[in-house]
């Protein structure tokens, strides 16, 4: 009598070792972790090139709504104390008559000044207008035209009279929210600085 031989193997399982698990969770990790790091610079950068971009247009309008006031302006102030020894004065406030109507005898008298921001070495343009009656003080308003400047200053040149021959208005800005943006991250913070000149009417 033959003997039966079993020739069944048992069948093996294959699977992972823990050390093969733990190796690929750790390579899986610094990968998600290098993608989050390139999208978090990519936003920041995003977010930089757009706020430069809104507040370089908005002071483009407001450079141009300056030096309109400056054509349209009369009486300009400050003074220099001689405009033939020292013609030329740096400010950082200017004010002028921007309308006047004799029959009523009612003028306004409109005033832009540099003034301290929340921040050292920050500050806001402001715009302040005066109504005045027969020369007495009405009422005024005022309103921030633009904020977060590193530099406002007014270089007035001026002729004989004294009358403004010239202004040249010099604004350093710091776009919007790029301070919180840029805090840990290696990317420059830009800044737009505008420099436009304008004459009174008299002068053009």
């Amino acid at each position: 009598m033959r003997r039966r031989v079993n020739t069944t193997r048992g069948s093996s399982r294959g699977g992972f070792s823990l050390i093969e698990v733990l190796i690929s969770l750790v390579i899986t990790s610094t990968l998600l972790t290098a993608t989050m790091a390139a999208l978090d610079a990519s936003f920041k950068s995003y977010k930089i090139t757009t706020e430069g971009a809104s507040t370089n247009v908005v002071a483009r309008i407001v450079m141009q709504r300056l030096t309109t006031m400056v054509r349209t302006g009369e009486n300009f102030g400050p003074y220099p104390a001689n405009a033939i020894i020292t013609p030329n004065i740096e400010s950082t406030w200017m004010e002028f008559i921007s309308f006047r109507d004799p029959v009523s005898g009612v003028h306004r008298v409109t005033r832009l000044e540099r003034r301290d921001g929340d921040t050292p070495d920050i500050y806001e343009l402001w715009y302040v207008v005066s109504t005045f009656a027969n020369d007495v003080f009405e009422s005024s308003s005022e309103a921030p035209l633009l904020v977060g400047l590193n530099k406002v200053q007014f270089d007035m040149e001026y002729d004989v009279g004294p009358r403004l021959k010239r202004v040249t208005i010099d604004l350093i800005i710091q776009p919007d929210d790029i301070q919180d943006v840029a805090i840990g991250t290696s990317l420059d913070v830009p800044t737009i600085r505008l420099v436009a000149s304008a004459s009174p009417r008299q002068f053009d």
